[in-house]
């Protein structure tokens, strides 16, 4: 109860608690969210993003990442140890790739025989040969590559950045999913989701045939002056019930949909009607070809809107089509066929248009596969099993340096070994690529800051940037 006791006291409150605790402070204004452009934190490279995901697991030790070790012991009991997702269905036998690679481009890069597209424009990407999540589940991965967690609820990256950058386009989503006519990949709109931003950010899903949006446009009784005043008597009704009920980010939301749905009847509709492409440019997508034209209509309708001023595509492929845990020696070039030649169609397209200096391209899945076989039951029946550990993907455009490898998996490809790159690292780069320093741009909830990458472990990797 002595002057020591009063010092303390009066030292302790002369020097924050903050530096352990953070003091949370009460907002004073309620907090407005929108489209419009915001500022960003340093000059970005890319100004819009499409990223074909490969929902499955795509074998990079058969398309991107030659092992001939692989080879030296197909049939041969693996030297080491196997982290396994199936145990039932598991074997210790080295699969050899049944595909031949060769190099590619003016920078020589290796690509097997099943991705000739690639090869294309191989000079124009960079493959990333270390990614890794590290769970050994669709799930969890998919949860990881597109949120930065593994666990569910949180924004997907289309989420953070339409709410950091805001959208260039008044008449179009800034964020736009695009599902396969297969069906809604694993999670279904989990990967497409605002999480708890405000649901101005979440993903519109465009449907994979005709009519591409539902009721776009109004039955013909309803349409010009009638449906005119008609929705002007709604944001009337709509304005004076947010009045009622300030700060209700729902609610704001579904106001902003509905005056978004008015404006895409004629936007919408022109950027998805793909009669004025050439037949050469559709021929570049494999819109020719019926083994790759949905695909390739889909990549197309993604440089559309990306013109347009999108700020996001997802491209989607279906539930588990990359999932190849048997008979891969038909099932993988036949989904190879599908994707390579639109994928490739895709960066040729907006290079030849001036628009992959500022359009991020991206091009993977959420894991690889194992160097072991799974169901050996002869030859016709073996595929491989989940790999999280070490796996490829390739990106393109947007300030990065083309006709570039980087990072390495192991002698066998089961592990990142060399430049690992993990899901945190990936999206640290993106948002640089996009002006943003991903530790700053944050949300608050529950008091508590919350990001897209870990904080605790993230970096840029400075080396692919141009």
């Amino acid at each position: 109860m002595g002057i020591g006791s009063v010092a303390l006291s009066w030292l302790l409150n002369q020097e924050p608690l903050s530096a352990k605790t953070p003091v949370v402070r009460p907002e004073l204004e309620q907090k407005h969210f929108d489209l419009s452009l915001k500022p960003t934190h340093h000059p970005p490279k890319a100004k819009a993003m499409i990223s074909m995901f490969m929902q499955g697991g795509p074998s990079h030790l058969d398309m991107f990442d030659p092992k001939p070790m692989l080879q030296k012991y197909d049939g041969k009991k693996f030297p080491g140890d196997i982290k396994y997702d199936n145990a039932a269905q598991a074997s210790s036998t080295v699969l050899g790739c049944p595909w031949k690679f060769s190099k590619h481009g003016e920078c020589g890069t290796e690509l097997s025989e099943l991705v000739p597209g690639l090869g294309e424009v191989v000079d124009d990407i960079v493959l990333m040969r270390s990614m890794h999540t590290s769970v050994n589940n669709h799930g969890q991965s998919i949860y990881a590559m597109h949120s930065g967690r593994i666990l569910p609820g949180r924004p997907t990256l289309g989420s953070w950045l339409t709410y950091g950058l805001g959208s260039e386009s008044e008449n179009l989503p800034a964020y736009i999913a695009m599902v396969d006519p297969g069906g809604a990949p694993v999670l279904g709109v989990d990967n497409w989701t605002n999480g708890w931003l405000p649901s101005l950010y979440q993903g519109t899903v465009i449907r994979p045939k005709e009519p591409r949006i539902l009721n776009l446009n109004a039955p013909p009784h309803l349409s010009g002056k009638a449906q005119e005043k008609y929705l002007d008597f709604l944001g009337t009704l709509n304005q004076q019930h947010l009045n009622q009920h300030p700060g209700e980010n729902d609610l704001s939301a579904r106001i902003a949909s509905y005056e978004l749905a008015a404006k895409m009847q004629t936007a919408a509709t022109e950027a998805l009607d793909l009669s004025k492409e050439t037949k050469a440019t559709q021929a570049m997508y494999g819109i020719d070809v019926p083994a790759s034209a949905e695909f390739g209509k889909r990549c197309l309708i993604s440089r559309r809107l990306i013109e347009r001023g999108v700020r996001f595509v997802q491209i989607m492929t279906g539930n588990q089509h990359w999932d190849h845990h048997t008979s891969m020696r038909t099932s993988l070039p036949s989904t190879c066929k599908r994707v390579d030649v639109p994928s490739a169609g895709l960066v040729k397209d907006l290079k030849q248009r001036g628009l992959l200096d500022e359009t991020l391209v991206h091009w993977g899945g959420e894991m690889g596969r194992l160097p072991v076989i799974q169901n050996d039951a002869g030859i016709a029946k073996q595929g491989r099993d989940h790999n999280t550990y070490g796996f490829s993907m390739w990106l393109a455009g947007g300030g990065l340096k083309g006709g570039m490898t980087y990072g390495a998996t192991d002698e066998f490809g089961h592990h990142a070994v060399v430049d690992k790159v993990s899901p945190s690292d990936y999206h640290a780069t993106l948002m640089h690529l996009f002006g943003i320093d991903a530790e700053r741009l944050t949300f608050t909830r529950n008091g508590a800051e919350q990001s897209l990458i870990d904080k605790q472990v993230n970096r840029v990797v400075h080396e692919i940037i141009a």
